[in-house]
Protein backbone atom coordinates (compact mmCIF):
# COMPACT_ATOMS: atom_id res chain seq x y z
CA UNK A 1 0.00 0.00 0.00
CA UNK A 2 1.38 3.33 -1.19
CA UNK A 3 2.52 5.84 2.08
CA UNK A 4 0.33 8.85 1.91
CA UNK A 5 2.90 11.98 2.40
CA UNK A 6 2.78 13.42 5.28
CA UNK A 7 1.26 16.97 6.38
CA UNK A 8 5.03 18.35 6.31
CA UNK A 9 5.73 16.40 2.98
CA UNK A 10 2.73 18.30 1.49
CA UNK A 11 3.36 21.78 2.84
CA UNK A 12 5.71 25.03 1.60
CA UNK A 13 6.87 26.31 5.07
CA UNK A 14 9.49 28.30 3.04
CA UNK A 15 11.67 28.41 0.50
CA UNK A 16 15.23 29.25 -0.33
CA UNK A 17 16.67 29.18 -3.56
CA UNK A 18 19.36 31.03 -5.03
CA UNK A 19 18.47 32.42 -8.88
CA UNK A 20 20.52 33.09 -12.06
CA UNK A 21 20.95 36.78 -11.85
CA UNK A 22 18.84 37.40 -8.77
CA UNK A 23 19.52 40.27 -6.72
CA UNK A 24 17.01 40.67 -3.84
CA UNK A 25 15.47 38.30 -1.27
CA UNK A 26 12.03 38.94 1.01
CA UNK A 27 10.06 36.85 2.91
CA UNK A 28 6.89 38.02 4.06
CA UNK A 29 4.09 36.68 6.17
CA UNK A 30 3.51 34.16 3.44
CA UNK A 31 5.44 34.46 -0.14
CA UNK A 32 8.93 34.56 -0.17
CA UNK A 33 9.60 36.89 -3.19
CA UNK A 34 12.40 37.06 -5.27
CA UNK A 35 13.75 39.56 -7.80
CA UNK A 36 15.51 38.81 -10.83
CA UNK A 37 16.82 41.69 -12.66
CA UNK A 38 13.32 43.31 -13.21
CA UNK A 39 10.95 40.77 -12.36
CA UNK A 40 9.55 39.91 -9.36
CA UNK A 41 8.80 36.10 -8.57
CA UNK A 42 6.54 35.54 -5.81
CA UNK A 43 6.15 31.74 -4.43
CA UNK A 44 2.81 31.62 -1.88
CA UNK A 45 4.03 29.45 0.54
CA UNK A 46 1.37 27.47 2.89
CA UNK A 47 2.41 29.98 6.30
CA UNK A 48 -0.79 31.57 7.84
CA UNK A 49 -0.70 34.17 9.50
CA UNK A 50 -3.15 35.26 12.24
CA UNK A 51 -3.12 38.69 14.67
CA UNK A 52 -0.36 39.39 12.78
CA UNK A 53 1.53 35.94 13.71
CA UNK A 54 2.83 33.14 12.02
CA UNK A 55 1.15 30.10 12.78
CA UNK A 56 3.85 27.87 13.83
CA UNK A 57 2.09 24.99 11.35
CA UNK A 58 1.56 25.59 7.51
CA UNK A 59 -1.04 24.70 6.22
CA UNK A 60 -1.20 21.91 3.09
CA UNK A 61 -2.16 23.25 -0.30
CA UNK A 62 -2.81 26.86 1.26
CA UNK A 63 -0.21 28.30 -1.12
CA UNK A 64 -1.53 26.68 -4.39
CA UNK A 65 -5.08 28.00 -3.38
CA UNK A 66 -3.85 31.55 -2.95
CA UNK A 67 -1.73 31.99 -5.97
CA UNK A 68 -4.49 30.14 -8.13
CA UNK A 69 -7.33 32.73 -6.37
CA UNK A 70 -5.47 35.54 -7.12
CA UNK A 71 -4.92 34.35 -10.64
CA UNK A 72 -8.25 34.24 -11.74
CA UNK A 73 -9.19 37.29 -10.36
CA UNK A 74 -6.05 39.38 -11.84
CA UNK A 75 -6.71 37.38 -15.43
CA UNK A 76 -10.01 38.60 -15.10
CA UNK A 77 -10.08 42.49 -13.67
CA UNK A 78 -6.98 43.38 -16.37
CA UNK A 79 -9.49 45.23 -18.35
CA UNK A 80 -9.42 47.80 -15.84
CA UNK A 81 -6.06 48.87 -15.26
CA UNK A 82 -3.18 47.25 -15.75
CA UNK A 83 -1.37 44.63 -13.19
CA UNK A 84 1.73 42.84 -12.34
CA UNK A 85 1.19 39.16 -13.65
CA UNK A 86 3.31 38.27 -16.51
CA UNK A 87 3.49 34.40 -15.57
CA UNK A 88 2.61 31.59 -13.19
CA UNK A 89 5.35 28.55 -14.25
CA UNK A 90 4.20 26.69 -10.81
CA UNK A 91 0.64 26.43 -9.39
CA UNK A 92 2.91 28.10 -5.91
CA UNK A 93 4.30 30.51 -8.29
CA UNK A 94 3.89 33.94 -10.01
CA UNK A 95 6.11 35.77 -12.22
CA UNK A 96 5.75 39.51 -12.85
CA UNK A 97 7.05 43.43 -12.86
CA UNK A 98 8.74 44.53 -10.57
CA UNK A 99 7.03 47.57 -9.34
CA UNK A 100 7.69 50.24 -6.84
CA UNK A 101 4.93 49.82 -4.32
CA UNK A 102 3.05 52.91 -3.44
CA UNK A 103 3.03 52.87 0.65
CA UNK A 104 -0.66 52.58 1.26
CA UNK A 105 -3.21 49.83 0.84
CA UNK A 106 -6.15 50.65 -1.00
CA UNK A 107 -8.97 49.26 1.61
CA UNK A 108 -12.29 49.32 0.49
CA UNK A 109 -15.38 48.55 2.41
CA UNK A 110 -19.39 47.40 1.28
CA UNK A 111 -20.31 46.77 4.39
CA UNK A 112 -20.04 47.81 8.04
CA UNK A 113 -17.97 44.76 9.51
CA UNK A 114 -14.73 44.10 11.01
CA UNK A 115 -12.40 46.98 11.87
CA UNK A 116 -15.37 49.65 10.41
CA UNK A 117 -18.04 47.93 12.53
CA UNK A 118 -15.32 47.71 16.00
CA UNK A 119 -14.65 51.80 14.77
CA UNK A 120 -18.51 52.73 14.56
CA UNK A 121 -19.65 50.19 17.69
CA UNK A 122 -17.22 52.58 20.02
CA UNK A 123 -19.17 55.92 18.66
CA UNK A 124 -17.00 56.90 15.65
CA UNK A 125 -18.70 57.79 12.82
CA UNK A 126 -15.42 58.95 10.95
CA UNK A 127 -13.48 56.31 9.40
CA UNK A 128 -9.72 57.49 7.51
CA UNK A 129 -12.00 60.81 7.02
CA UNK A 130 -14.81 59.43 5.56
CA UNK A 131 -18.66 59.88 7.42
CA UNK A 132 -20.54 56.74 8.37
CA UNK A 133 -23.50 57.09 8.09
CA UNK A 134 -26.15 56.74 11.01
CA UNK A 135 -28.37 53.66 11.84
CA UNK A 136 -26.09 51.03 10.43
CA UNK A 137 -25.88 47.87 12.66
CA UNK A 138 -23.03 44.75 12.55
CA UNK A 139 -22.87 43.73 8.43
CA UNK A 140 -24.78 46.36 7.57
CA UNK A 141 -23.92 47.69 3.58
CA UNK A 142 -22.73 51.23 3.52
CA UNK A 143 -25.07 53.67 0.97
CA UNK A 144 -22.30 53.20 -0.99
CA UNK A 145 -19.14 51.51 -0.74
CA UNK A 146 -15.76 53.68 1.24
CA UNK A 147 -12.71 53.94 0.62
CA UNK A 148 -10.20 53.33 4.14
CA UNK A 149 -7.03 54.01 3.38
CA UNK A 150 -3.70 52.16 5.18
CA UNK A 151 -0.48 53.03 5.58
CA UNK A 152 1.51 49.92 5.20
CA UNK A 153 4.03 49.04 7.77
CA UNK A 154 7.13 46.87 8.10
CA UNK A 155 6.36 45.38 11.00
CA UNK A 156 3.10 45.21 13.10
CA UNK A 157 -0.22 46.69 12.74
CA UNK A 158 -0.82 48.72 9.08
CA UNK A 159 -2.17 52.17 10.29
CA UNK A 160 -5.91 53.93 9.31
CA UNK A 161 -5.08 57.14 7.31
CA UNK A 162 -7.17 59.63 5.30
CA UNK A 163 -6.93 60.78 1.67
CA UNK A 164 -6.45 64.58 2.65
CA UNK A 165 -2.98 63.12 4.87
CA UNK A 166 -1.42 60.98 2.22
CA UNK A 167 -1.74 63.98 -0.36
CA UNK A 168 -0.31 66.77 2.08
CA UNK A 169 2.12 64.54 3.39
CA UNK A 170 3.53 63.49 -0.31
CA UNK A 171 2.94 60.04 0.13
CA UNK A 172 1.08 59.73 -2.76
CA UNK A 173 0.75 62.83 -5.26
CA UNK A 174 -2.65 63.79 -5.90
CA UNK A 175 -2.98 62.71 -9.60
CA UNK A 176 -2.01 59.38 -8.73
CA UNK A 177 -4.26 58.75 -5.72
CA UNK A 178 -7.13 59.93 -7.40
CA UNK A 179 -6.36 56.90 -10.09
CA UNK A 180 -5.63 54.81 -7.45
CA UNK A 181 -9.50 55.73 -5.88
CA UNK A 182 -10.64 55.03 -9.75
CA UNK A 183 -9.30 51.98 -9.99
CA UNK A 184 -10.55 50.68 -6.44
CA UNK A 185 -13.89 51.20 -7.09
CA UNK A 186 -13.99 49.33 -10.70
CA UNK A 187 -12.21 46.33 -9.19
CA UNK A 188 -14.42 46.32 -6.20
CA UNK A 189 -17.51 46.44 -8.72
CA UNK A 190 -15.72 44.08 -10.70
CA UNK A 191 -14.91 41.52 -7.58
CA UNK A 192 -18.67 42.43 -6.44
CA UNK A 193 -20.32 41.25 -9.65
CA UNK A 194 -18.05 38.06 -9.84
CA UNK A 195 -19.20 37.27 -6.14
CA UNK A 196 -22.66 37.33 -6.57
CA UNK A 197 -22.46 35.13 -9.27
CA UNK A 198 -20.85 32.47 -7.22
CA UNK A 199 -23.86 33.36 -4.64
CA UNK A 200 -21.13 35.48 -2.44
CA UNK A 201 -21.07 38.73 -1.19
CA UNK A 202 -17.90 40.95 -1.37
CA UNK A 203 -17.85 42.79 1.69
CA UNK A 204 -14.80 44.22 1.86
CA UNK A 205 -10.60 44.22 0.74
CA UNK A 206 -7.54 45.59 -0.17
CA UNK A 207 -5.63 46.42 -3.14
CA UNK A 208 -2.03 47.62 -3.51
CA UNK A 209 -0.75 49.47 -6.68
CA UNK A 210 3.12 50.03 -8.03
CA UNK A 211 4.51 52.08 -10.30
CA UNK A 212 7.11 51.19 -13.35
CA UNK A 213 8.48 53.80 -15.70
CA UNK A 214 5.64 56.07 -14.82
CA UNK A 215 2.66 53.58 -14.96
CA UNK A 216 0.68 52.31 -12.53
CA UNK A 217 -0.17 48.67 -12.14
CA UNK A 218 -2.07 46.70 -9.63
CA UNK A 219 0.06 44.57 -7.97
CA UNK A 220 0.37 41.21 -5.31
CA UNK A 221 -2.87 39.42 -4.79
CA UNK A 222 -6.72 40.38 -5.07
CA UNK A 223 -9.67 39.19 -3.94
CA UNK A 224 -8.03 36.12 -2.14
CA UNK A 225 -9.56 34.93 1.42
CA UNK A 226 -6.23 36.43 2.84
CA UNK A 227 -7.15 39.77 1.63
CA UNK A 228 -10.64 40.21 1.61
CA UNK A 229 -14.15 39.02 3.64
CA UNK A 230 -17.46 37.26 1.79
CA UNK A 231 -20.82 36.85 3.08
CA UNK A 232 -22.80 34.19 1.49
CA UNK A 233 -25.44 35.41 -0.15
CA UNK A 234 -28.48 33.23 0.34
CA UNK A 235 -30.29 33.79 3.89
CA UNK A 236 -27.67 37.32 4.14
CA UNK A 237 -30.64 39.86 4.37
CA UNK A 238 -32.89 37.36 6.90
CA UNK A 239 -30.11 37.19 8.98
CA UNK A 240 -29.63 41.02 9.37
CA UNK A 241 -32.89 41.52 9.81
CA UNK A 242 -32.66 38.76 12.77
CA UNK A 243 -30.02 40.20 14.24
CA UNK A 244 -27.89 36.78 13.50
CA UNK A 245 -24.45 36.21 12.98
CA UNK A 246 -23.86 36.05 9.23
CA UNK A 247 -21.54 33.32 7.40
CA UNK A 248 -18.21 34.23 6.65
CA UNK A 249 -16.33 32.90 3.35
CA UNK A 250 -12.90 33.56 4.96
CA UNK A 251 -10.14 32.48 7.01
CA UNK A 252 -12.19 33.78 10.40
CA UNK A 253 -12.27 30.10 11.28
CA UNK A 254 -8.68 30.20 12.26
CA UNK A 255 -9.34 33.43 14.30
CA UNK A 256 -12.08 31.81 15.79
CA UNK A 257 -10.19 28.78 16.85
CA UNK A 258 -7.02 30.71 18.34
CA UNK A 259 -9.47 32.89 20.16
CA UNK A 260 -11.36 29.59 21.42
CA UNK A 261 -7.81 27.89 22.91
CA UNK A 262 -6.62 31.25 24.46
CA UNK A 263 -4.66 33.54 21.67
CA UNK A 264 -5.53 36.71 20.65
CA UNK A 265 -1.67 37.89 20.03
CA UNK A 266 -1.40 39.51 23.20
CA UNK A 267 1.35 39.84 25.02
CA UNK A 268 1.58 36.78 27.59
CA UNK A 269 -0.62 34.56 25.63
CA UNK A 270 0.85 31.12 24.32
CA UNK A 271 0.15 30.01 20.75
CA UNK A 272 -1.94 26.93 21.02
CA UNK A 273 -0.42 23.90 19.14
CA UNK A 274 -2.24 22.98 15.89
CA UNK A 275 -3.22 18.86 16.18
CA UNK A 276 -3.36 17.33 12.85
CA UNK A 277 -6.93 17.29 12.41
CA UNK A 278 -7.20 21.16 12.54
CA UNK A 279 -4.28 21.32 10.34
CA UNK A 280 -5.96 18.77 8.00
CA UNK A 281 -9.62 21.11 8.25
CA UNK A 282 -8.10 24.11 7.69
CA UNK A 283 -6.28 22.61 4.14
CA UNK A 284 -10.03 21.90 3.57
CA UNK A 285 -11.33 25.00 4.09
CA UNK A 286 -9.35 26.63 2.04
CA UNK A 287 -9.88 24.36 -0.89
CA UNK A 288 -13.39 24.87 -0.22
CA UNK A 289 -12.66 28.22 -0.53
CA UNK A 290 -11.05 28.32 -3.96
CA UNK A 291 -13.91 26.54 -5.23
CA UNK A 292 -16.79 28.75 -3.71
CA UNK A 293 -14.66 31.79 -4.98
CA UNK A 294 -13.73 30.76 -8.78
CA UNK A 295 -16.58 28.33 -9.37
CA UNK A 296 -13.72 25.93 -10.46
CA UNK A 297 -12.37 22.37 -9.34
CA UNK A 298 -9.57 22.49 -6.98
CA UNK A 299 -7.07 19.98 -8.25
CA UNK A 300 -4.34 19.32 -5.87
CA UNK A 301 -0.74 19.66 -7.27
CA UNK A 302 1.85 17.12 -6.79
CA UNK A 303 3.58 17.57 -3.50
CA UNK A 304 5.66 14.63 -3.60
CA UNK A 305 9.09 16.71 -3.75
CA UNK A 306 6.93 19.99 -3.32
CA UNK A 307 10.31 22.50 -3.12
CA UNK A 308 12.28 20.70 -5.79
CA UNK A 309 9.57 20.92 -7.88
CA UNK A 310 8.90 24.74 -7.24
CA UNK A 311 12.72 25.51 -8.07
CA UNK A 312 12.91 23.34 -11.36
CA UNK A 313 9.48 25.13 -12.71
CA UNK A 314 11.19 28.50 -11.90
CA UNK A 315 14.20 27.62 -13.48
CA UNK A 316 12.78 26.23 -16.49
CA UNK A 317 10.51 29.63 -17.03
CA UNK A 318 13.82 31.77 -16.46
CA UNK A 319 15.85 29.62 -19.21
CA UNK A 320 12.85 30.37 -21.41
Amino acid sequence: MKRRPTLAERSVKQTDLTLPNQTAFYRGKVRDVYTVENQLIMVASDRISAFDYILPRPIPYKGQVLNQIATHFLNSTEDICPNWLSATPDENVAVGIACEPFKVEMVIRGYCVGHAWRTYRAGERMLCGVKMPEGLKENDPFPTPIITPATKAEEGHDEDISKAEIIKQGIVAKADYELLEKYTFALFQRGTEMAAKQGLILADTKYEFGKKDGKIYLIDEIHTPDSSRYFYKDGFDARQRKGEKQKHLSKEFVREWLIANGFQGLEGQSMPVMPNDFVESVSERYIELYEQITGKQFKKADTTNVLERIERNILAYLKG
